[in-house]
C-alpha cells in the first residue's frame, strides 16, 4: 500500500483505505477512495479555499471531505446512497481532525437538492451518466436560482462523462490538472478536469490572475 495512504489516514485520525464493490451496479460504481496525491494536487490548484462549500458526491467513507476540509478549511458535504457507507463517514467523523468541517448526508445523488452555500463539486465516478445528468440539473438549477461561482471537478474522468458534459451548455471547460506523473503508466485518463458552470464570471487561478 501506498505510504501516503497510511501516513495521511493516521494524520487526519479517520479510515478510508480499500476498496468495497459489494453495493455496485451499473447505475452506482465501487467505492474507491481518490489517492492522496491526487487530492493533493486539487488542494494546491487555488481552485479551493476556506470560503468555499464542496460537496463530494459518492462520498463513500470520506476521505475527500476529511483531506479537503483540513488541507484547505473548506466547508464539505459527503452526499453517499450506501448507508453503510454514511455510516462508517459518520463513524469517521466522530474522531476525524477536520470533522466539524464535515457533515453527510445519505440520499441518493439523483433528487440530491444542491443549498445554495455550494460552490465546488467533485466526482470520482460514482454513478452512471444517467444519474450524472440529474446530479447536473440540479447543479444548473440551484445556479440559476442564486447564480455564483461554480466550480466543477471530475477525477478520472470516463469518456462517457466527458462527452456529456461537453454538451451542458452552461458548463464550460476551464483547465485540466494533471496526474500523470503520480503513478505508473503514464494513463491519460490520471488527470482532474475542471469545469465552470454559468456566464463568464472570472476564476483566480491561485496566482492572483483571473482566467476565463
Amino acid at each position: 500500500m501506498d505510504q501516503n495512504e497510511v501516513k495521511y489516514d493516521k494524520l487526519l485520525k479517520i479510515k478510508t483505505t480499500g476498496r468495497d464493490d459489494s453495493r455496485s451496479d451499473q447505475y452506482c460504481y465501487p467505492y474507491e477512495p481518490t489517492p492522496y496525491g491526487v487530492l493533493e494536487r486539487l488542494a494546491y490548484c487555488g481552485y479551493l479555499g476556506k470560503k468555499n462549500h464542496l460537496i463530494d458526491y459518492g462520498c463513500g467513507k470520506g476521505r475527500v471531505d476529511f483531506f479537503l476540509a483540513w488541507q484547505v478549511r473548506c466547508r464539505t458535504t459527503g452526499v453517499e446512497y450506501d448507508e453503510r457507507m454514511t455510516k462508517a463517514a459518520e463513524e469517521n467523523r466522530q474522531r476525524a481532525v477536520s470533522g466539524t468541517k464535515t457533515s453527510f448526508i445519505l440520499e441518493n445523488a439523483a433528487i440530491f437538492q444542491v443549498p445554495e452555500s455550494a460552490d465546488r463539486f467533485y466526482f470520482f465516478n460514482p454513478f452512471s451518466v444517467e444519474i450524472l445528468r440529474s446530479v447536473i440539473g440540479h447543479i444548473r438549477e440551484s445556479w440559476y436560482e442564486k447564480t455564483r461561482e461554480m466550480l466543477l471537478f471530475f477525477y478520472y474522468p470516463s469518456d462517457e462523462y466527458i462527452s456529456y458534459l461537453m454538451t451542458v451548455e452552461e458548463l464550460e471547460f476551464l483547465d485540466e490538472i494533471d496526474c500523470q506523473d503520480l503513478f505508473d503508466g503514464k494513463n491519460p485518463r490520471e488527470r482532474i478536469l475542471v469545469f465552470q458552470m454559468g456566464e463568464d464570471i472570472g476564476i483566480s487561478d491561485g496566482r492572483g490572475v483571473k482566467t476565463t
